[in-house]
């Protein structure tokens, strides 16, 4: 009798456990239809193999997430109550609860473009009667209990007919499939940098796929060969906003010197004594901000002139700058002077240049010599008006040509460690080299050219990329920004905050005469005035700072942030200035179609 008994226990708990399994499946499936409002975001797939790729994934992910929710609120339950009827009301009410997260997380993503975590929920709250509009958010989650009570009872009356047809098995081997497919399929993406898949690497919350990029190198796979060949996928930008009204009277030449890790605060009489009297005789701008701390964001924001949160937008793989567009259709040739590995981000960036490349390989300071030659001799022999960025590479390796005489070497900042007391004096060796190299350009330039000198980004002085990368204090990201006018206008120091954003509405207003308001195509306003912004952007989809007036903070994409002083030093135990922050979340977002 008791063998009788703990057998339709038995019974009665795999009945459960099947129930539970099947029930999870469709949630899986459920989570799918709700998890489509991602895509809306992303854009959807127009190839085969992009197709092919969303539903694996699709399919894999979702119904793993179910699981994982079943196996950690539903099974337990299961074996310490088993009984149908409190199981199926308990499990109705984990699963509405689940797909309700779901829902709101994609109510999150269409506004800031990040999954739910610690700091956009606590963002998300702050702004949540203007993300919760209507009476949705109360009459959504009574339909979707009275879905999971009809689907809980539907599964449960036909549980035993479903166990003798055995279907269990073939579910769970086509979804594992499925799921390791996905992974597969992704790893051959991400070595290839195929964007019909890897477009949706953040799509989906809790997504991790799995990437072999260097293993998928050593069998021979070339990625720019197989980028090229991509077809080109559906639009998800609308950039700009509204068409270019550009109409150019005159037409001066631009010449935009670009120098790589420039730290705004050594731009003095000791260091750089050229840039420094030329600075204080044209337009200065005392406190501007490069977009990044690196290469690729610095002159991503210089010359897209976005946030960049936009880095890794697909589009812009094919999309040039609007200020590049905008300088070839006014009948300009541009021209690009730079390292031969200098590479940067999206892939479309330079495409409208001509790009003349320096040999010299072996020294950034050679390489830098060498693209001040072919500059010249590239602009002496064009026939066109002209736009060209010259990018000089010194600074950020410390470099000087050998033989160099240079300048004296001065106490460091009793606030450097001991390592960056030795680069120190390097560093303001490589900037003494390149304020030479200033003079020489600038002293013999036509006089119908428009100049900007800016820094790529600032410079931590540290060998370690690392510790560069994850440094957002002021020499890491202040820059000068000086620049002249081809027509006679009075020096000005303006001391007022500006950012790399808004060197194209200015360069697109002040030189190529465009009318549009500056929010159809960047995220910066003119320099010419002050910003209405309380903030500045500095970053890219990885890791940015906010710059405020009395604080800055860092934030990464899994959302861990930290609170500084204006000085990057003490750690302020506050919570997020939230309104500022969501104005920086929703202008990340206002070019993406929706």
């Amino acid at each position: 009798m008791v063998e009788r008994q703990k057998q339709i226990g038995r019974d009665r708990v795999s009945r459960l456990v099947s129930w539970g399994h099947w029930f999870a499946f469709i949630n899986g499936l459920l989570a799918i239809i709700v998890g489509y409002r991602y895509l809306e975001n992303v854009g959807l797939p127009d190839s085969f193999i992009g197709w092919s790729y969303l539903a694996l994934s699709s399919l894999g992910h979702f119904t793993f997430l179910a699981f994982v929710v079943y196996v950690v609120l539903l099974f337990p339950i299961t074996l310490l109550l088993p009984y149908s009827k409190i199981l199926r009301g308990y499990a109705a009410v984990v699963a509405t609860s689940s797909l309700c997260i779901l829902l709101y997380d994609t109510i999150i993503y269409d506004d800031y473009g990040l999954h739910l975590n610690p700091f956009v929920f606590e963002l998300a709250w702050t702004d949540l009667n203007a993300l919760l509009q209507g009476t949705s958010y109360i009459v959504t989650p009574i339909a979707i209990l009275a879905l999971e009570l009809t689907v809980a009872n539907f599964l449960w009356k036909r549980i035993e007919k479903i166990r003798k047809r055995n279907y269990g098995n073939k579910v769970v081997i086509a979804v594992g499939l499925c799921f390791v497919a996905s992974h597969l399929i992704h790893i051959w993406g991400d070595a290839t940098e195929n964007t019909a898949i890897t477009q949706f690497d953040d799509a989906y919350p809790l997504s991790y796929p799995a990437t072999a990029r260097s293993f998928m190198e050593n069998y021979g796979i070339d990625n720019n060969i197989s980028q090229k060949n991509q077809p080109i996928p559906s639009a998800s930008l609308k950039y700009p906003l509204s068409p270019m009204q550009c109409s150019a009277d005159i037409k001066p030449n631009i010449l935009v010197i670009a120098i790589d890790s420039l730290q705004a605060k050594l731009v003095d009489q000791t260091t750089m004594p050229f840039l420094a009297q030329y600075a204080s005789e044209n337009h200065s701008f005392k406190q501007h901000f490069s977009g990044g701390n690196q290469f690729s964001s610095g002159m991503f924001s210089l010359l897209y002139g976005l946030q960049g949160s936009y880095i890794n937008a697909v589009d812009l793989n094919y999309q040039t700058p609007v200020l590049t567009q905008e300088l070839s259709a006014n009948g300009y040739q541009l021209g690009l002077f730079t390292a031969e590995d200098t590479l940067a981000h999206p892939q479309a960036i330079f495409d409208n240049f001509e790009r003349i490349n320096a040999q010299d390989r072996d020294s950034d300071a050679n390489a830098d010599l060498s693209s001040i030659a072919s500059w010249v001799q590239w602009t002496n022999t064009s026939k066109k008006p002209w736009f060209t960025v010259l990018n000089l590479k010194s600074p950020e390796s410390y470099d000087t040509p050998v033989g160099f005489l240079g300048i004296k070497t001065v106490k460091a900042d009793t606030e450097l460690k001991p390592a960056q007391k030795v680069l120190f004096n390097q560093y303001r060796q490589s900037l003494n080299f390149v304020d030479q190299q200033l003079s020489n350009i600038l002293n013999d330039l036509p006089k119908n050219t428009l100049v900007v000198i800016t820094g790529v980004s600032g410079k931590l002085l540290t060998s370690s990329p690392n510790e560069a990368r994850m440094n957002w204090s002021p020499d890491s990201v202040q820059v000068p920004l000086v620049i002249h006018w081809p027509e006679q206008r009075a020096a000005k120091q303006i001391q007022y905050r500006t950012t790399h954003h808004a060197v194209v509405p200015t360069l697109m207003s002040q030189a190529l005469g465009c009318t549009n308001p500056a929010t159809d195509y960047s995220a910066g306003n003119s320099l010419m005035q002050p910003s209405d912004n309380s903030w500045i952007y500095t970053g890219d989809n990885q890791v940015f700072a906010i710059y405020q007036a009395n604080e800055i903070t860092t934030i990464d994409r899994h959302g861990k942030y930290r609170i500084y002083d204006n000085n990057y030093k003490k750690r302020l135990k506050k919570k997020l200035s939230a309104p500022e922050l969501i104005e920086v979340m929703r202008e990340g977002r206002r070019f993406y179609i929706h």
